[in-house]
């Protein structure tokens, strides 16, 4: 592996060299990646549960056998119809839950400090090897290589347009027709204002946001990050590392700092 990374211009020209940060070199797992962007994902999981109670509050009783009909608890009451109304039992109106969601059950996963460390840095030095960025289904120039830096330029960009001529310019513009195409989701999920699945495109990294957000955030698939802010989730959607990356030159510089 080269010590030197290069750095191109917003043209996609190589304009200097700078020192390959430490971190690209941690070794690749993908299963602490999986752990750590579980953690992250059961971290929004709102706990839920029914009360236990729910259904039970009722003097219903069963008549036993002997009666001609079922053995089902029925609600007491004065009148043929209302003594008949079953109650408590999960096949009747009003009835409790068969296999309610419990309070009790432990949703949110956990992860060791320096486990979440380590997963992050190999998250990010799976997005400089070709293979493993390949295999996850990005597309990119195959003369291209990686890690991409680009000039601090790309933090100050205020235009979709610039940003649009960027990834033409550096050869990743395909991924982005790539995330673009959208697909219906099998299932209820249809139903559930889920209908679509969208694809993960380019991850930006930047260290600072002098208007790239709002440049970038409108290609399907793009996500903007500050280097600070770096997690499983956000490097690896899915549990799968090797996303498509660009940094900024500060960016790097300062993730050399952090790992």
């Amino acid at each position: 592996m080269n010590d030197k990374i290069k750095v191109m211009n917003l043209e996609g020209k190589v304009v200097k060299e700078i020192d390959r940060p430490q971190v690209f070199t941690t070794a690749i797992r993908p299963d602490l990646v999986k752990r750590a962007f579980l953690v992250c994902l059961t971290s929004r999981i709102q706990p839920k549960g029914t009360d236990p109670m729910a259904g039970k509050r009722t003097t219903a009783e069963s008549w036993h056998a002997g009666r001609g009909v079922s053995r089902v608890p029925r609600v007491k009451g004065s009148g043929s119809r209302r003594s008949q109304q079953g109650a408590f039992i999960p096949g009747t109106v009003g009835g409790r839950t068969a296999f309610p969601p419990r309070v009790e059950k432990k949703i949110k996963e956990k992860i060791n400090k320096k486990e979440r460390i380590l997963a992050i840095k190999s998250a990010i030095a799976a997005t400089a090897i070709k293979e493993i960025v390949s295999q996850r289904g990005h597309r990119f120039s195959p003369n291209l290589d990686l890690p991409i830096v680009i000039s601090n330029e790309i933090e100050s960009l205020k235009k979709t347009k610039e940003v649009r001529e960027l990834f033409m310019n550096i050869g990743v513009w395909d991924d982005i027709i790539r995330a673009s195409k959208r697909k219906v989701r099998p299932g209820k999920g249809k139903m559930r204002g889920r209908r679509y699945k969208k694809k993960k495109s380019i991850l930006i990294v930047v260290n600072e946001n002098d208007g790239i957000y709002l440049a970038a955030r409108n290609h399907p698939g793009v996500d903007i990050c500050k280097v600070e802010n770096l997690n499983a989730e956000i490097l690896a959607p899915g549990g799968h590392i090797g996303r498509l990356t660009i940094w900024s030159e500060s960016a790097i510089q300062k993730l050399a700092e952090i790992y």
